[in-house]
């Protein structure tokens, strides 16, 4: 992980009870079949799927979809989400707070992450990365072109993609100010008129009792510890996600434009999904 931004409090200790531990093992053995048995299934049908459809995944990413979905089931986390789909061919941009992301988007729509180089050689995640069709690009203006076409090819097959403008993730009580870089590509001749944008607020609502940044994962916070007190929760907090209206990038005079327009519909619906769970509370 990117340690892009750290908080200026240190994070939550964790304090896990005997209890805690017991839900622990039997989420992770349930997880384990579910995400593991789910990617040996993916990998048998892209076998088929491939030759016939190339880069176009009728079937696979349904399968993506339904693990991640149920992965919050099993881990006792509430998932809801509003706002209609994206149909036209685009990105979804969204803010970022948590490894959970990648289950929550994935969970509402069939969509493929953009993500730095880097994370194709982590051990595990990068091996997951790729059988899920993730996107993977380096940050070298040498390589604008050639991640362009890829961008576009991926588009033409039908491939929603998902990027994090803010480069990094958070205690999940904010939203920082999006990278305008990473709009670039969508401006290239291209991609301007085909490309849709759709901006998207991803809101956790902690457990009761426990601290408002519970879900966050953020700096240099190992992933294993903040991965296994999730789990230890016995009553989960949850998930929401704002679907904003899909703009077009050739409606924008440029990158910058854009960007603050979708840093804007993500920063008002975090807000106004903090302050509705909060005065609900």
């Amino acid at each position: 992980m990117s340690p892009g931004w750290h908080s200026e409090a240190e994070p939550d200790p964790i304090q896990m009870s005997g209890f805690g531990w017991g839900l622990v093992v039997l989420r992770c053995l349930i997880l384990a079949v579910l995400v593991f048995g789910g990617l040996v299934i993916l990998l048998m049908v892209r076998l088929f799927e491939r030759p016939f459809f190339g880069m176009h995944r009728p079937i696979t990413p349904y399968i993506t979809q339904f693990v991640c979905r149920n992965a919050f089931r099993i881990m006792g986390i509430g998932f809801r989400s509003s706002g209609d789909l994206m149909k036209e061919p685009g990105a979804v941009v969204a803010n970022h707070s948590s490894w959970l992301d990648i289950f929550a988007l994935n969970a509402r729509k069939r969509i493929y992450f953009v993500s730095k180089a880097e994370v194709a050689k982590w051990p595990g995640i990068g091996w997951l990365a790729r059988a899920t069709g993730t996107v993977f690009i380096e940050r070298n203006p040498k390589k604008a072109r050639e991640q362009t076409l890829l961008f576009e090819q991926r588009l033409k097959a039908d491939h929603k993609l998902l990027f994090f403008p803010e480069g990094t993730s958070t205690d999940g009580l904010r939203v920082l100010t999006f990278k305008t870089t990473l709009f670039a590509a969508f401006f290239s001749d291209q991609l301007r008129d085909l490309m849709s944008v759709q901006p998207v607020s991803v809101v956790y609502h902690p457990p009761k009792g426990e601290p408002k940044r519970f879900y966050g994962w953020w700096g240099d916070m190992d992933f294993a510890p903040h991965f296994l007190k999730t789990l230890a929760v016995l009553r989960q907090g949850s998930v929401e996600l704002i679907y904003h209206p899909a703009v077009r990038v050739s409606d924008f005079t440029n990158r910058k434009v854009l960007a603050a327009y979708c840093e804007d519909k993500i920063r008002s619906g975090h807000a106004t999904g903090r302050a509705g769970r909060e005065t609900a509370d």
